[in-house]
């Protein structure tokens, strides 16, 4: 399902790979990250080039609700509480720095890109105490954040906090101008690093410095980044004939409703949940009901989905990628705000490749450990993933391939063994392993977007096994039985 950004926008066709090379820095992911990081490195006269597995834009950066913001949900009380005013400024410095970033660069482009300076507003329909401690922690940090009772929404609100000086902008268009000029190879599958060659699927590169900005870290050692984040993933419908807004809004408790105008459309979002956990499928339809009452008039234009890695302590992953890893790279864990942490991920690499200090790197890197911010969550994602590797020896299998009723998927037993098995629409059954191939993790069937999904790491596949989204690098194995009527 494309989002509207894809489908208004014709990007730039690039060749992949084709002969080995060698360049001071190489890019993977062609996404805001990896694109943005090139582009600042160019401009400073390095010779940068990015890899891309499919197409650039095609992954987290086609699907974002593209809200440029400081304010990344109910972040600055936490991080004043558990690190101090310091480095709670530390964060909200380096994202007003990268809003002023986009707001430069969004001057040098055409009008297509749509940047638009908006407030950005958090409310809660039932806990004001909590917005008022967020207003509160804001102001501590220089902030512009005011206490506010009344918005433009369609239900009353118990409080919200509104921030000043926030944006919103086309994201692929802005893509498509910054990228233009920039050395990209597309279809190029990155296989490993080994030093500092980079290995695809088309030949090597030679590079005396490597960005892995590819949404979640392929290498798992060392890093370890799967043990330190997990993904979610939350939908979006677009929405004809429906009110428009001067701000954008986000909820802070379940439901959680995302609201922002997009030229003639309202982007309505939320009904988010953990990657491998929507078993039961509707959360498009529960977007679509609040939409309904919210906007009778309403008409749906588009709907999709995005996916996000959320990172244990609240904070991006942003520097180098593990003792041992010289001149290795990464950028990941935005926790749903890819658009502010794409920039901020570009400057504080580009500054890291030019030996140039930065001072936000200390608060990003992913060498931390914040203790106090990450215990709660890392004993939930070990829950997680201890689930998820047991439920192949444990659980019996949920469904009989007859059994399932057409346009359905399901762990089914196919000959004594498990198999993740989705039935189409004409009745063929097309069937792949149970298991993930990042680490075996059981597979879970996700209705909405006919995909495998690892409640594990957040790996995801079609129904035909072909890898989706990260950590896996490899697709599923097809089974030889692959048709029943």
């Amino acid at each position: 399902m494309n989002s509207i950004w894809e489908k208004e926008t014709v990007l730039p066709q690039y060749e992949p790979l084709k002969q080995d090379l060698k360049v001071d820095v190489a890019v993977i992911g062609g996404g805001m990250a990896g694109i943005l990081t090139a582009y600042l490195l160019q401009k400073q006269g390095v010779n940068a080039a990015v890899l891309e597995a499919k197409t650039i834009g095609s992954g987290q950066t086609g699907k974002t609700t593209a809200k440029i913001t400081s304010q990344h949900n109910l972040i600055y009380h936490k991080l004043v509480s558990s690190l101090g005013i310091e480095q709670a400024k530390l964060y909200a410095h380096a994202n007003q720095e990268a809003i002023g970033m986009y707001r430069n660069l969004a001057k040098r482009c055409s009008d297509a890109v749509v940047f638009e300076e908006k407030d950005n507003i958090l409310y809660t329909v039932q806990n004001p105490d909590a917005i008022e401690k967020e207003v509160k922690a804001m102001q501590q940090l220089d902030l512009k954040a005011t206490f506010i009772t009344q918005t433009e929404l369609p239900f009353s609100i118990e409080g919200a906090v509104s921030l000043e000086g926030q944006a919103q902008f086309h994201p692929l268009e802005f893509l498509k101008e910054i990228s233009s000029g920039l050395t990209v190879f597309e279809h190029t599958m990155v296989q490993n690093i080994e030093e500092h060659t980079v290995i695809t699927n088309h030949g090597k590169v030679t590079a005396n410095h490597i960005v892995i900005a590819a949404h979640y870290p392929f290498i798992n050692v060392p890093g370890y980044y799967f043990l330190r984040q997990h993904q979610e993933r939350s939908y979006v419908l677009a929405l004809k004939h429906a009110q428009q807004y001067d701000g954008m809004y986000l909820g802070i408790e379940e439901p959680s409703y995302s609201f922002r105008s997009a030229g003639e459309y309202l982007l309505f979002g939320g009904a988010s949940h953990r990657t491998g956990e929507n078993r039961s499928g509707g959360h498009y339809d529960m977007l679509r009901k609040a939409a309904h009452q919210f906007y009778p008039n309403g008409e749906e234009a588009a709907c999709w989905s995005a996916q996000d890695c959320m990172p244990m302590d609240h904070i991006p992953y942003i520097g180098p990628y593990a003792f041992g890893m010289e001149g290795v790279y990464v950028a990941t864990g935005f926790q749903k705000w890819g658009m502010t942490s794409s920039m901020v991920s570009a400057m504080i690499l580009s500054d890291l490749i030019l030996e140039k200090a930065n001072p936000y790197l200390p608060l990003f890197t992913p060498q931390r450990m914040h203790i106090g911010l990450s215990v709660k969550q890392a004993v939930n994602d070990t829950v997680h993933a201890v689930r998820g590797l047991a439920a192949g020896f444990m659980a019996p299998p949920r469904a009989m391939v007859e059994q399932l009723p057409k346009g359905h998927g399901g762990i089914v037993e196919v000959e004594n063994k498990k198999f993740g098995v989705y039935k189409d629409e004409q009745g063929i059954s097309h069937i792949v392993q149970a298991r993930c191939t990042h680490l075996g993790c059981q597979l879970e069937w996700n209705p909405d977007d006919k995909s495998w999904e690892c409640p594990c790491h957040g790996s995801r596949f079609d129904y035909m096994g072909h890898v989706i989204d990260n950590p896996t690098m490899e697709d599923l194995q097809y089974d030889s039985i692959t048709e029943y009527q």
